[in-house]
């Protein structure tokens, strides 16, 4: 395999130094110019790659799609060949092992952008219906390997991310380790799993 381009990785040192300084001093007051000092860099080498702070958060939408990708699947993407591997996917979407990627208070103020930034509404959009579509390749895996019935798989996935991101922003008000946040949790996964019509074998 060959070696990544110097520019993409420059790109995505940028991106999480973007994140970084987003985390420390909120979304709303990260800049170029924060950027650039919290690498060591220029402004100027920053625009090099990204002439505006718009085109940063754009890097940071794909950028929290890498993250969430990786705590939905856990490197297991198209293997949903048992039913205990579709319990594990979905318990993985009501985890909270996001939060070892990415920051809940950048993510949500990414979200509120989505008002007033027409650009960003779009990324964010595409983002959301991305996670959507690998969530119904999921499922349809598990239909065709006869673990589900479930006919409609569209409105199957729909459903789910509306259990799961309802139940995260509630959640998230609470510690993970507080008696509440664990029995919540184990309730709307426990409501999700019901939603499945598993094949009699």
């Amino acid at each position: 395999m060959g070696r990544k381009p110097m520019g993409a990785t420059r790109s995505l040192e940028i991106i999480r130094a973007f994140y970084a300084v987003a985390r420390e001093v909120g979304l709303e007051n990260a800049s170029i110019s924060r950027v650039g000092e919290h690498m060591g860099i220029s402004n100027g080498l920053v625009m090099h790659y990204f002439k505006t702070k718009d085109e940063l958060l754009i890097g940071l939408n794909d950028y929290i799609l890498q993250q969430h990708m990786q705590v939905m699947l856990e490197g297991h993407r198209g293997q949903i060949r048992s039913r205990k591997d579709l319990e594990e996917l979905i318990r993985n979407l009501f985890s909270r092992k996001w939060n070892q990627y990415f920051d809940d208070g950048v993510f949500y103020s990414c979200y509120a952008l989505i008002y007033r930034n027409e650009a960003f509404k779009d990324s964010f959009k595409a983002y959301l219906l991305e996670l959507h579509r690998v969530l119904r390749d999921e499922l349809q895996q598990a239909r065709e390997n006869g673990i589900i019935e479930n006919e409609n798989i569209d409105s199957l996935a729909e459903i789910i991310f509306a259990l799961v991101d309802g139940s995260y922003y509630y959640l998230g008000m609470f510690d993970q380790g507080d008696a509440l946040h664990k029995s919540q949790q184990e309730t709307y996964i426990a409501h999700c799993l019901q939603l499945f019509k598993y094949s009699v074998s």
